[in-house]
C-alpha cells in the first residue's frame, strides 16, 4: 500500500492517512479482504507514531471501510461505492468551501481561482 504523508501539512497525519486509504479502497486499488499493514509497520514506514496510525485505522473502521481482527490485522471491507462516493463528495464540497473562503480573503478572483484549478487538474 502506497501512501504519501506530508509532515509539514496543516492536515493532521491521521486525516491524511484516512483520506488516502479511503481513496485507495474506492478506486479499487485496495480490494475487499485485502490486509492493511500492521499499525507498527505503517507507522515506521510513514515515520509517524503508532497511535496516529491506530487513530486512522479506528476512524476507517467506524466509517465501515475496514475491520480489525485482534491478532490477525486490519482488512478492507466490501463497500457500497455509491454511498461512500456520496460521503467523499460531501467532504470535498466542505473542503472546497474552505478554499473559496481563503481565496476571497486573499482577494483572488473567481477567474483566477478557476484558472488555478484548471492548471492543477492538468498536472494530474
Amino acid at each position: 500500500m502506497k501512501v504519501m504523508i506530508q509532515h509539514n501539512s496543516m492536515v493532521p497525519i491521521y486525516e491524511q492517512l484516512v483520506n488516502q486509504i479511503k481513496s485507495l479502497i474506492l478506486e479499487g486499488s485496495l480490494q475487499e479482504n485485502a490486509s492493511l499493514p500492521s499499525v507498527r509497520v505503517l507507522a515506521k514506514e510513514i515515520k509517524a507514531s503508532a497511535l496516529t496510525v491506530k487513530k486512522a485505522y479506528d476512524l476507517l473502521e467506524q466509517e465501515g471501510f475496514i475491520a480489525t481482527v485482534h491478532g490477525k490485522g486490519s482488512f478492507v471491507l466490501a463497500v457500497n461505492r455509491h454511498a461512500k462516493r456520496e460521503n467523499l463528495l460531501y467532504s470535498t464540497q466542505a473542503e472546497l468551501e474552505q478554499v473559496i473562503k481563503k481565496a476571497r480573503q486573499a482577494g483572488i478572483s473567481i477567474t483566477e481561482l478557476a484558472d488555478l484549478v484548471a492548471v492543477i487538474l492538468e498536472e494530474e
